[in-house]
C-alpha cells in the first residue's frame, strides 16, 4: 500500500528513518491507502505525538449513517513506543452530564474529568464508537480504524479549530471506559481485536526465520510488519510498510523474531 504523509502541528521531526520521513516536516501521521481508498472498509495509521491531540469521539455505522455518511468509527491503539511518562485519555474518571461535558469544552475544565491512563510500549487498547478519548504527547502508536474522515472534537487546548459540541455531545458515552487492556509486548501472541460484534479482527503473531505466514481469514487481510524481515509474494517487506493481501498471498519470515499485526474487516 502506498505511504502518505501527513504534518501535523503537534507531529515530530524525529520520526524512524525506515519510514523515509520528509526532512524537516513536522509528521503526526503516516497513512497507508491505494488508488481506491473510498472503497477499504480499514485504514491503517502510524501516529507520532510531541503534543496532546484534541479530545474528540467518533459515531458508530448508525448515527453515522443518519448523517448521510458511509460508516461510523471505532479504532485499535497499539503502543510501539512512550515516554515515560506519557498518556492516553480514554472515557471519563465517574458518569457526567451532556450539560457538563459542555460546560467544560467552553471552560476548558473537561481535560479534568477524561481518564489519563498510563501506557508502556506493548499495550493495546480498542476504542469503540462513543467512546471520548485523546492521545497524549510523547507517543508512537499503530492505529487501525474502520476508514471514516468522522471525528467530532470537543476540545484542544485553546488551538484555534472548530469544535462540535452538538454533535459530539449527542454520539459521547459519557462514563469510565470499560474495555479491559490488552498488554502484549512484541514477540509474543495475542488475539487484539476478536469478539465477531466489533467490524474488524486484529491479531499480534511472532514468526522464525523461513516460518510461513498465514495472516488471510477472508479477501482483504492487512498484514502490518512490526519487527524483522521476510517476503510477500516475491517482494520483500520490512517494518513500516503496509500490505492488503488476500487469501492466495505467500508471506515468509525471513529473520528470527518477525512480529505482525494482521487484520481483516
Amino acid at each position: 500500500m502506498d505511504r502518505f504523509f501527513v504534518e501535523k502541528p503537534w507531529g515530530r521531526t524525529d520520526v524512524p528513518a525506515s519510514f523515509a520521513p520528509p526532512e524537516g516536516q513536522r509528521i503526526g501521521e503516516i497513512w497507508y491507502q491505494t488508488e481506491a481508498a473510498t472503497e477499504l472498509p480499514l485504514l491503517v495509521k502510524y501516529i507520532f505525538t510531541s503534543e496532546r491531540l484534541s479530545i474528540q469521539v467518533h459515531p458508530n455505522d448508525a448515527q453515522a449513517q443518519a448523517s448521510g455518511l458511509m460508516r461510523g468509527k471505532q479504532e485499535g491503539w497499539y503502543i510501539l513506543d512512550c515516554e515515560p511518562d506519557a498518556r492516553l485519555g480514554i472515557g471519563f474518571t465517574r458518569p457526567i452530564g451532556e450539560d457538563e461535558l459542555v460546560m467544560r469544552a467552553q471552560d476548558g475544565s473537561l481535560e479534568e474529568v477524561i481518564d489519563w491512563k498510563p501506557i508502556r510500549p506493548g499495550d493495546f487498547y480498542f476504542i469503540p464508537a462513543g467512546t471520548v478519548h485523546a492521545i497524549g504527547a510523547g507517543v508512537t502508536l499503530v492505529e487501525v480504524q474502520q476508514n471514516a474522515d468522522v471525528t467530532y472534537r470537543l476540545y484542544d487546548y485553546g488551538r484555534p479549530r472548530e469544535l462540535h459540541l452538538d454533535a459530539g455531545r449527542a454520539v459521547s458515552r459519557l462514563a469510565p471506559y470499560e474495555e479491559a487492556l490488552i498488554q502484549a509486548p512484541i514477540g509474543c501472541e495475542a488475539e487484539l481485536v476478536e469478539n465477531d460484534a466489533l467490524p474488524f479482527w486484529l491479531k499480534l503473531s511472532r514468526y522464525e526465520a523461513g516460518e510461513p505466514i498465514g495472516v488471510a481469514r477472508g479477501n482483504r487481510n492487512w498484514f502490518i510488519p512490526l519487527q524483522g524481515l521476510g517476503v510477500i509474494d516475491g517482494a520483500d517487506w520490512a517494518p513500516g510498510d503496509c500490505w492488503l493481501v488476500g487469501p492466495e498471498s505467500e508471506i515468509v519470515a525471513a529473520e528470527a523474531g518477525s512480529a505482525l499485526i494482521a487484520g481483516e474487516y
